[in-house]
């Protein structure tokens, strides 16, 4: 498995107390949109910022297509939106773009191109300030795509848009991961994340706390369980030290824990007194795992 951006106990500590990412080890691979999804604060951008170099990590490392992380090499194969775009107001679009092309050493050639990638050639002659905060979020993925990057990386895009931009954002993200570039996508967006990535890492408190595709997250991690009498059956399983946690909904208790424990918490069920009628594995929606993941992970801390 070819691992485009990798990073091993990835660390950062502010003001020796402080810290914002706790050992993380990301794994994403090549050509796919990879969600970066976690509560505000969580240590996304913080992360990012490493991999693109702008700040040093206190300890551990990161890798670019085995590059170091804002060498020039590594710098070559990055597309990067992290900030609100920043751009000449009274310059247009393609102006805004011809700046940052010569800048960057990247060809002119590529100007119209990425206009049309980004929906805004019809609006490339008209002035920056009278852009949308859409189009301007837009204008901002055309600068990255200059140089042709096999890697994009962008922090929060659709932050402050519209229901309008943030689709269209969508569906741009959507294309950009088509064919062979890689996309990693940092929100805390769960919607966002749903529709668009391909593969998702929760992040919490600056640690990687899951990780898998949608439906490998939905999917995992919860038994539904039916049982009489309920109340003693809810007793048994508080004493499982392999339940994380307990919910009743409905009349079933919902049990956080490995999957593959069916049988031997339907065995010790029938063997307390309790007849079991359901026991199985549920699907979830993506906030109810995210919520589930990110509750356990507080009890954990404290």
């Amino acid at each position: 498995m070819e691992y485009v951006i990798e990073t091993n106990n990835l660390t950062k500590i502010y003001n020796n107390k402080i810290k914002a990412v706790d050992n993380l080890n990301l794994r994403v691979r090549a050509g796919e949109i990879y969600g970066f999804l976690g509560p505000n604060g969580a240590g996304k951008t913080t992360t990012l910022k490493m991999l693109l170099g702008l700040i040093k990590p206190t300890s551990g490392s990161a890798s670019i297509l085995g590059k170091v992380p804002g060498t020039p090499d590594s710098l070559s194969l990055l597309g990067s939106l992290v900030e609100s775009p920043a751009f000449y107001p009274y310059l247009s679009g393609r102006d805004n773009l011809r700046v940052i092309a010569d800048y960057s050493g990247a060809p002119r050639s590529r100007i119209d191109e990425v206009l049309d990638i980004v929906g805004l050639k019809d609006r490339a002659n008209d002035k920056f300030k009278g852009y949308s905060l859409g189009m301007k979020q837009r204008l901002g993925v055309a600068a990255t795509l200059l140089k042709d990057p096999q890697i994009l990386i962008l922090d929060e895009p659709t932050n402050g848009l519209d229901p309008k931009g943030m689709a269209e954002m969508r569906e741009l993200i959507r294309n950009l991961g088509q064919g062979n570039r890689t996309v990693l996508l940092s929100s805390h967006l769960l919607n966002e994340v749903e529709q668009i990535c391909d593969r998702v890492g929760v992040i919490q408190q600056g640690r990687l706390i899951a990780e898998g595709t949608i439906s490998e997250l939905k999917g995992s991690g919860v038994l539904l369980v039916r049982a009489t009498p309920a109340d003693l059956a809810l007793s048994m399983l508080r004493n499982l030290d392999y339940i994380e946690k307990i919910e009743e909904r409905d009349g079933a208790l919902l049990i956080s824990t490995d999957p593959s424990m069916v049988a031997e918490i339907n065995r010790l069920l029938v063997q307390s007194g309790v007849a079991v009628s359901e026991l199985h594995p549920t699907s979830q929606s993506l906030e109810e795992v995210f919520l589930n993941l990110t509750e356990v992970n507080d009890e954990q801390v404290v």
